[in-house]
């Protein structure tokens, strides 16, 4: 099957740049790339995209399914709805699941399920310690070998030293990837805002944006004693800056990320106790955000995902301080991105570049790039349709986003995974 897409504003991340031209797939992979209007095939498909945005699809890496054990907040078909919807055509998958993702009879089981169910590409991490408990690592050979991509507690920070410096030196002898959440765990527990005025004023208990130093400082010296992969999930703070730029200048093989949410929304958001913006780690100050923001658009911060988080409405219908942590971002995600690039913070190849390259990078994936050979996994949109977000409308079984009622910029029009459309905008 040939499908050729004409009429495009190509966005290329590898390259850096946005062209005018068509792009050809071939058997679910791109084939050809012109800037010129190429002789159309005979038996092709042809998709006008009508002078808008085609990109490679986004790679989300750390999105939560809640299979097994918490399917009504979130199942693999639904989320797979979702992340179509929101132009993302490869979702890597938590493992903080009830239970845990931490042997190989699980893992094949949830691929099992994805594969079933998903209509994008779901690609699986597991657990770096059994139950995510901090006390005894998983079997790392076995769950690579069943097809975990990487290795991680998610946001439950391993508290003993020496079970993590062992678990990162035998990822290290098996090339796996571990993916951390920088916290000092003590100075962090209970924590609901960042601390600081605000904090003060609504009575919240508060964490210092230290303690996110002070766990990044110690993942890297642990990191530089075993010279294991290491990629730290969420960096939030200024604080957390130098630290991240001395071991990259070192040559230590580390990347970092950050959450959607804490690059679009600051601490105030949190107004009336709005539980639907209780994140973790929590909302930074602006002063954070606005740092962050700088190191997405330098390079510092290498992957912009996000950290989609189901919670049901029983789970954040509570008193802020007793309220789950986390929010939905499958959808939301693309157009809140389109935030930055509006706001003539962030261009959109290096936007792509955070949100899908540098993810399927890191992970060693064949996605996130506009090259021939490379899948067609795909997302066309329009970056300037204005529309008002409704929860009420979103694909996932949970609808707790904090951007429910806002107005917002951007649509996907159409998603397609290796070549064949998942999703189109009615």
């Amino acid at each position: 099957m040939t499908v050729h897409f004409i009429n495009a504003k190509l966005i290329n991340p590898e390259e850096g740049r946005i062209t005018e031209g068509t792009l050809t797939v071939t058997d679910g992979k791109i084939a050809q790339i012109s800037t010129d209007m190429a002789p159309l095939p005979a038996d092709a498909e042809v998709v006008d995209c009508a002078g808008k945005f085609l990109a490679p699809g986004i790679v989300d890496l750390g999105v939560k399914v809640c299979e097994p054990g918490e399917r009504h907040k979130e199942s693999y078909r639904s989320a797979g709805l979702a992340a179509a919807a929101g132009g993302v055509t490869t979702m890597i998958t938590r493992p903080d699941t009830n239970p845990a993702i931490d042997s190989p009879e699980v893992l094949e089981f949830v691929t099992r399920r994805a594969n079933e169910a998903a209509p994008v590409n779901v690609v699986p991490m597991a657990a770096l310690t059994k139950s995510r408990e901090g006390r005894e690592m998983t079997e790392i050979g076995f769950l690579m070998d069943a097809g975990a991509a990487a290795f991680t507690d998610c946001d439950h920070v391993i508290a003993d030293t020496k079970v993590f410096a062992r678990a990162l030196t035998y990822a290290r002898g098996l090339g796996a990837l571990v993916i951390a959440h920088p916290q000092e765990p003590n100075l962090s527990s209970g924590a609901a805002v960042t601390s600081g005025k605000f904090a003060s004023l609504r009575g919240l208990p508060a964490v210092s944006p230290m303690a996110e130093r002070m766990g990044l400082d110690r993942d890297i010296a642990l990191i530089e004693m075993t010279g294991a992969k290491y990629h730290a999930d969420q960096i939030t703070t200024a604080r957390a800056l130098p630290p991240l730029a001395r071991a990259k200048a070192n040559g230590l093989d580390i990347t970092a990320g950050v959450g959607i949410h804490h690059l679009t929304l600051n601490a105030l958001d949190v107004a009336d106790y709005r539980t639907f913006f209780k994140l973790k780690p929590p909302l930074r100050d602006e002063e954070d955000r606005l740092a962050v923001v700088d190191a997405v658009a330098s390079g510092l911060i290498d992957i912009v995902c996000s950290m989609h988080t189901p919670q049901d409405e029983e789970s954040k219908r509570l008193p802020f301080e007793e309220a789950a942590s986390g929010a939905v971002a499958l959808e939301t995600f693309l157009p809140a991105a389109l935030r930055l690039f509006h706001a003539e913070l962030i261009d959109l190849p290096v936007l792509w570049r955070a949100m899908s390259l540098n993810p399927a990078q890191r992970l060693g994936l064949p996605g996130g790039r506009l090259a021939p050979g490379a899948p067609a996994d795909l997302v066309l949109f329009d970056a300037h349709a204005p529309f008002v977000m409704d929860r009420s409308k979103l694909s996932s079984k949970s609808r707790n986003t904090p951007f429910d009622g806002m107005r917002m910029q951007g649509k996907v029009l159409k998603t397609f995974v290796s070549g064949t459309c998942v999703f189109e905008a009615t």
